[in-house]
């Protein structure tokens, strides 16, 4: 589905509220989860440790691009609720992977990996929220 048809269906769904909002979360998802993916698939080309980085990288990524929207969207005229939800709730949604990331974690519990898992909590929290900090200081 290319970019003019997405347009065409919000068009379609503009009369519909509830209907348009799911398309755009939908089609944000979508983006998101096939950057996620790409992140996953580039970070092996130079990375084949112990350590979850794509999910590191993917989860940091998507806090910085979220922050930015939500502390900066006042001053997009552009950014309707659609445009936001595609955004927000979709592109950010389907980039950031707290299951994935919960799930490594466990599996480095699991396998005796101690040290990595608490590293990637201690990494996956600080910087996340670290990112999310920053951004608000130079924001507002």
């Amino acid at each position: 589905m290319g970019f003019a048809n997405c347009i065409f269906i919000l068009f379609l769904f503009k009369k519909n509220h509830f209907m348009s909002s799911l398309f755009a979360v939908f089609v944000g998802g979508g983006l998101g989860a096939v950057f996620r993916f790409l992140i996953g698939k580039y970070v092996v080309f130079f990375y084949q440790g112990v350590f979850p980085l794509s999910t590191l990288i993917a989860n940091v990524f998507s806090c910085l691009i979220l922050s930015v929207i939500v502390f900066k969207s006042v001053d997009f005229k552009w950014f309707n609720d659609h445009v936001l939800l595609l955004l927000t709730v979709g592109f950010c949604g389907g980039l950031s992977t707290f299951s994935t990331y919960s799930l490594e974690t466990f599996e480095l519990l699991r396998n005796g990996s101690f040290g990595w898992a608490i590293l990637n909590f201690v990494m996956s929290t600080l910087v996340c929220v670290s990112i999310i900090y920053v951004v608000y200081r130079k924001m507002i």
